[in-house]
């Protein structure tokens, strides 16, 4: 044997006794940065909401139809959205709709720049604009964490980049709360806008898909395939044979129909819905429930509004915990993912318990309690990557985030009515609350086995 020879086994040799690699905790932190800067941007709106409603006189039934602005975009772009990211890819879709995000956000800003009527208008415009350019995000998280998790760590991988919700609050509440209080309402859009745009070239220079990236190593590569990670989702796929057009690796919009039949999906994307009933209420009307109902300055109500978040971050990493352990101790998928979504859910339906209470500090504990139960139940995204059919996983994803973030356009706009009408957040309360109920029904009742959807041809 030669010494060329010898040296090449040697390397080889080394090279398979190498530890793994752990590039995609990298990549989940990327997610999360991300995911943050997405929630805190979506969050502008109710930060500057109060100094903003006095600023150009608007009642709370406007306010919510402002609020409702970025989610009608949103749903509406769900689906194309999805379409795009299993065209295209997840890492090019998603620096764009980074970078537009962004841009939309830094040019609210300017709306004091005209009359009152212009300003709502432009606004309103300006909000949507989000909503479709932040479409994409969610279920190219999904496809990300199906690519590059296996099974048994995707529980954990989903909740962390969604707790990513609650840490906007604790890191961003605070700051855009300061920054109103000092500079005015408009400079929280040019702070965020500007801090996004410069995350687009940070996210273009990380992310990459797992056969593609150059840290990753061999046995990282095989620990994620061989655990469930769909590590080929973003690879070139063969054109479909001539005269079939059926080729089972591109996105078809007939296999929504297959999605929408599906019982187990269908309770999925209930559970979803109530289940941001909760998040939109914390990211739009809960800080002007703090000033509003309780009394306090906005600075305060920056400040406090981070306290519930906070617990709904340690509550969504101890779901993902929870769930991935059952797993690895044989339990089945099914049971791994209900059992923290119904106590999570169930231990959410505590806020209601805030409209007997007048104590600040009583209100904010309950608050914080029913948002870590949130938390703990949030594990959609992990059931998405589990049960998603691989051909169409951005599809997939779209439809399930569509479902979920309709809230987003009739929890505004219900508690706007209902503050117009009683001129209380009482009912408010209790809408969300019994939300929280409703996914433990759906959970429960309608979704049975938790699997991967088989598509049939078309």
């Amino acid at each position: 044997m030669s010494i060329d020879q010898v040296g090449a086994k040697l390397s080889a040799t080394v090279r398979a006794s190498a530890k793994a690699s752990h590039v995609r905790y990298l990549i989940l932190f990327m997610l999360f940065v991300v995911t943050t800067v997405n929630y805190a941007d979506r969050a502008t709106l109710s930060i500057a909401g109060t100094s903003m409603k006095a600023e150009l006189g608007l009642d709370p039934v406007m306010m919510g139809y402002i609020f409702s602005a970025f989610s009608w975009a949103y749903v509406l772009a769900q689906l194309p959205g999805g379409w795009l990211l299993d065209r295209f890819g997840s890492k090019k879709i998603y620096a764009l709709s980074i970078f537009l995000w962004s841009f939309f956000t830094l040019l609210q800003g300017g709306v004091t720049w005209f009359g009152t009527a212009a300003a709502v208008v432009l606004l309103f415009l300006l909000r949507f604009m989000v909503g479709l350019a932040e479409a994409p995000s969610f279920p190219a998280n999904g496809r990300i964490v199906a690519s590059w998790f296996p099974t048994a760590e995707r529980g954990t991988a989903s909740a962390i980049f969604n707790s990513a919700q609650y840490f906007a609050a604790v890191l961003f509440t605070p700051l855009m709360g300061w920054i109103t209080h000092v500079y005015g309402w408009h400079h929280v859009f040019t702070v965020m806008g500007a801090f996004g745009i410069l995350l687009t070239f940070i996210w273009i220079k990380i992310i990459h898909s797992p056969k593609d990236h150059p840290m990753i190593n061999k046995a990282e590569l095989e620990h994620i395939e061989q655990g469930g990670g769909l590590v080929d989702m973003d690879q070139a796929k063969p054109k479909a044979a001539a005269g079939t057009g059926t080729d089972a690796g591109k996105a078809k919009w007939g296999y929504i129909k297959q999605l929408l039949s599906n019982r187990m999906l269908l309770g999925v994307y209930i559970g979803q819905y109530c289940i941001n009933t909760i998040t939109y209420f914390f990211l739009t009307w809960f800080p002007v429930y703090l000033v509003q109902e309780r009394g306090m300055s906005i600075l305060k109500a920056g400040f406090v509004a981070s306290i519930p978040a906070v617990c709904g971050f340690v509550g969504g990493v101890v779901g993902g915990l929870i769930s991935d352990r059952l797993i690895k101790r044989g339990n089945s998928v099914t049971m791994s993912r209900k059992i923290p979504i119904v106590g999570g859910m169930l231990l959410s339906t505590t806020m209601i318990l805030c409209n007997y209470v007048d104590a600040q500090w009583l209100v904010v504990g309950i608050m914080a309690v029913a948002f870590f139960g949130k938390g703990v139940g949030a594990l959609g995204w992990a059931v998405v990557a589990d049960t998603a059919p691989k051909e169409i996983v951005g599809l997939s994803g779209g439809l399930f985030n569509t479902f979920g973030n309709i809230a987003g356009i009739t929890t505004p706009i219900v508690i706007g009515y209902i503050l117009k009408e009683t001129g209380s957040f009482s009912g408010a309360l209790v809408f969300v609350g019994a939300n929280a109920l409703v996914t433990v029904i759906s959970y429960l009742v309608i979704v049975k086995e938790i699997k991967r959807v088989e598509l049939k041809p078309l």
